[in-house]
């Protein structure tokens, strides 16, 4: 959240985000503050993206931070707990019985953590790697965030199980009766083969599909396809893509251990060369 904060407070049209916070190691009081605190200095442009967390380098990594599921509760099922209390805490509804005799004045009444950005609990994404948590996530009210990665559970092609995840979201989202428009993002990997540095880094990937592995034992994953050709077979090759065509925003996955030069000229000639003739802007 420093990072978020200071990137807030050095700009001020971008909107900042995270893909994704895990939300097994999260105290939600002290996230809510955090949050709160960025999305201030940012001015309202902070899109928090938080999810259940996948495979680690440790065994239960989150029991080290204090952690622990409840009885007859997975850790996938305490990370959801962890979001449903921050989902209530970011309402900025009075919760906390007062101290009669405080250091300095209250406000009359309950009280809430503070400080509470408003607007902010809208602003929130769930990472999602099946149709079920997505569903989920549309009852409570929470964005969607979809990557490139998803449990396979029809054995179709990635883009084609994300979007039906998409639509399963949607329309639990209508059956719920929010009000506000919900917005879902989808990740990709797109490389537009422009010059020698392109064809050198992506240029096998031109042939890329999907792969199918395994996180654990029991979930069989997808994972889907890179892009990456000359700008016109790019544009041809995404518009045939279900998932983007259901989702409103797309988030680039880049190499950032190519560095910052080569990552702008990544992002500037999609802007370029492919956005315009997608209709993206």
């Amino acid at each position: 959240f420093p990072l978020l904060a200071a990137a807030g407070a050095k700009t001020s049209r971008i909107e900042i985000g995270t893909a994704v916070i895990d939300m097994r190691y999260e105290n939600p009081l002290y996230m809510a503050e955090d949050a709160g605190a960025a999305d201030l200095i940012a001015g309202g442009r902070l899109q928090l993206g938080i999810s259940r967390g996948s495979g680690e380098q440790v065994i239960d990594g989150w029991r080290y931070f204090g952690y622990q599921p409840g009885e007859n509760e997975t850790d996938a099922d305490m990370a959801r707990r962890h979001t449903e209390f921050l989902l209530d805490v970011l309402r900025g509804e009075g919760f906390a019985q007062p101290n009669p005799h405080p250091m300095f004045p209250n406000p009359t009444g309950l009280l809430r953590v503070e400080p509470h950005s408003e607007g902010l609990r809208e602003r929130l994404w769930w990472g999602a790697a099946t149709n079920a948590t997505a569903v989920w996530a549309a009852k409570l009210g929470m964005n969607l965030q979809s990557s490139t990665l998803k449990t396979d559970e029809t054995g179709e092609a990635f883009h084609v199980q994300q979007a039906d995840q998409i639509r399963a979201y949607r329309a639990a989202w209508k059956e719920a009766g929010h009000t506000r428009t919900p917005r879902v993002s989808v990740s990709r990997s797109i490389f537009a083969l422009v010059d020698d540095r392109d064809r050198a880094y992506f240029g096998r990937e031109s042939q890329s599909k999907d792969h199918i592995g395994f996180l654990d034992e029991n979930t069989r994953s997808i994972f889907g396809r890179s892009y990456a050709a000359t700008p016109d077979r790019l544009v041809e090759e995404l518009a045939k893509d279900e998932a983007i065509a259901e989702a409103d925003t797309i988030l680039l996955t880049v190499p950032n251990q190519l560095g910052v030069d080569y990552n702008t000229h990544v992002m500037e000639s999609i802007l370029t060369h492919v956005a315009p003739a997608l209709g993206w802007r």
